[in-house]
């Protein structure tokens, strides 16, 4: 193997081990929680995946098959499919799929690395990948039982065979370009349009005249080829044209309503719910009330477009305003949890007959004995069985605390809290007794779809967490700093505390407590100037090649991304590109002070020699 393949191996391998480590730790930090991160979404996805299981091919194709509702067409069914394959062989697991998405997001550290190989020096390159692997964002995103982590894989694999076209040019490389595009299509729709952009602005900046218009059929006739047989699919099964999937609509308007607080001047909501009721209440059919897309999807989502586009040539500077500042939020990374410096859970948060009962405590006795914040109030219910809590005006103080109880150390506990909000939101935590740190938290919010006068359904809250060294914890309940600035009022339930068993993997605190001091470093006040300065430092070299090569992606996310609704999860390969700029401005940073220490020493060696003569 010549030096540099050699060179390139160890570093590439070196990056995905980093990659693979940092998110098997969050793995194991988020493993019990992460489907309750857009868990409707999760479970229709987890439907389709078991329709597919048992049905096949054939149903994926019949017009009488489950899969034909409409309503499964709110998402492409790349992601369904890979559910259906990997549960064929190790059962619906959802650590199965967490461990394929860890390990393809590692990858993507690696493909990143070798882009920024394929345009800068090595040691950028490096510094890019190493910035990607250790990135609390990305690990967060891989555990999360969703497909946007998947998704990125082939963009930067595309970007990958750009960049590589770039120095060799082939038709080939371009259309495999094309091909991986269309397979992010499978898994999200987001990309939709991302080939037709970089055949429009990118391909011709790239390559001589006589390849322009070659390469850039080419790269979007490849990814029509390969989303094709959704787009057929749709147009046998439904009878319409559906390139991927429905819901641009839906994003166009909750995007608008995402900037019209209240809908006072247009009228359109910002949530899912919010849009049901609108459209039940505009037509005249309750029906429409119960799902997005279900009845009449296809119309309604075909509805939704007509009327934002109405709002937006009405309001086309309101709406160009609304993109700049979409676009100015995508550029402020997401508040990700990094990893956890205590010991994970191993158990998984479970209560069955045999479960060791440790420690209950009745509302009554969490008045009597629990401490009250000084401006709240805590009233037993007339059957003692619950207590009513109306929080102070705090955003995030403790409102009501537990007497403490002992736990040993080195054990999984889990804690049941049964509570109903009324109105705000409510941080659950399990504290040490005499510090602020919590061994575990959750914040409750209201439910969508009930109006103010109704009651929100009743919850139990359970939280994990390991003892570590043990002693007396409380459960503390906090104001979580609700949007509409309402105070917490609650009722609650009788706690309960349940031992799990022996904790495991004591072993990974040492590399927590390194991985966690090194992942302060991942905010918007660091990286974003960074980047800047990267940036910077690119067009004062006049490397315009590299330039585009490396703002293809995020332009896309920012041209076309920016006028709907989005969330960070959605944007995520525009990450991986500022990575690069910042490793730009560190590497640059790195070189200026060797410089300066080299000067500096040169000059101290000089006059140690006058001084001597």
């Amino acid at each position: 193997m010549p030096a540099n393949r050699r060179q390139l191996f160890i570093v590439s391998a070196a990056i995905f081990l980093v990659a693979a480590g940092v998110r098997f730790l969050t793995w194991q930090d988020q493993r019990f929680v992460a489907g309750r991160v857009q868990s409707a979404v999760v479970a229709n996805y987890q439907h389709m995946g078991r329709l597919l299981r048992e049905g096949g091919v054939g149903a994926f194709l019949s017009r009488a098959s489950p899969l034909a509702e409409v309503g499964h067409l709110g998402h492409p069914p790349g992601y369904p499919v890979l559910l259906a394959v990997v549960s064929r062989f190790a059962g619906e697991s959802d650590a199965a799929m967490q461990w394929l998405q860890l390990l393809a997001d590692a990858a993507a550290a690696v493909v990143i690395f070798l882009i920024a190989r394929e345009l800068l020096a090595l040691s950028i390159a490096t510094i890019a990948g190493l910035l990607a692997a250790l990135s609390p964002q990305f690990a967060y995103n891989s555990v999360l039982l969703l497909p946007d982590s998947l998704a990125i894989v082939p963009i930067l694999l595309a970007v990958f065979c750009l960049a590589r076209a770039c120095r060799r040019p082939r038709l080939l490389t371009i259309c495999a370009a094309g091909a991986l595009v269309g397979l992010s299509c499978w898994l999200r729709a987001n990309a939709l349009l991302l080939a037709p952009f970089l055949a429009a602005f990118v391909v011709p900046l790239l390559f001589p005249k006589g390849l322009r218009l070659r390469y850039a059929l080419a790269l979007a006739a490849s990814m029509l080829a390969v989303i094709a047989p959704i787009t057929i699919r749709n147009a046998l099964v439904h009878r319409h044209f559906v390139p991927l999937s429905l819901g641009a609509g839906q994003t166009l308007l909750e995007g608008i309503g995402d900037y019209d607080p209240g809908g006072r001047r247009f009228g359109v909501p910002e949530t899912d719910i919010g849009i049901m009721k609108m459209e039940a209440a505009l037509f005249n059919r309750p029906d429409y009330e119960g799902a997005l897309f279900e009845p009449d999807g296809i119309q309604r989502e075909r509805q939704r477009l007509a009327l934002g586009g109405r709002l937006i040539r009405s309001h086309p500077f309101w709406f160009a305003g609304v993109m700049l500042r979409r676009t100015a939020s995508m550029l402020r990374l997401e508040r990700a949890p990094p990893i956890s410096t205590a010991v994970p859970v191993a158990h998984a948060p479970i209560v069955s007959g045999d479960t060791p009962l440790v420690w209950a405590i009745s509302p009554a006795e969490l008045i009597a004995a629990g401490a009250v914040a000084p401006s709240a109030a805590a009233t037993l219910a007339a059957n003692g069985q619950t207590l009513r809590l109306a929080g102070d005006d705090s955003k995030w103080g403790d409102q009501l605390v537990s007497p403490p109880t002992i736990v040993r150390g080195g054990m999984d506990y889990l804690i049941e809290v049964p509570l109903k909000l009324e109105q705000g939101r409510v941080l659950v935590q399990v504290k040490v007794a005499g510090r602020d740190d919590a061994l575990t938290s959750m914040i409750v919010d209201p439910l969508e779809g009930f109006a103010a006068d109704d009651e929100q359904p009743a919850a139990l809250v359970r939280l994990s967490f390991a003892s570590g060294h043990g002693g007396e914890v409380r459960v503390a309940l906090s104001n979580a700093a609700a949007r509409d600035n309402r105070r917490t009022v609650l009722h609650l339930g009788g706690m309960k505390l349940y031992a799990l068993g022996e904790s495991a993997h004591g072993w990974t605190r040492y590399p927590r407590l390194l991985i966690a001091g090194l992942q302060w470093f991942w905010k918007t006040a660091w990286m974003l100037p960074l980047a800047l300065v990267g940036l910077w430092l690119l067009v004062r070299a006049r490397r315009w090649p590299v330039l585009l090569v490396l703002l293809a992606v995020p332009a896309y996310y920012m041209c076309v991304q920016s006028a709907l609704h989005t969330e960070y999860r959605y944007v995520l390969a525009l990450y991986y590109f500022l990575f690069v700029f910042v490793a730009i401005a560190l590497h640059g940073a790195t070189q200026a002070a060797r410089q300066g220490w080299l000067k500096m020493r040169i000059a101290t060696d000089d006059t140690g020699r006058r001084e001597s003569i």
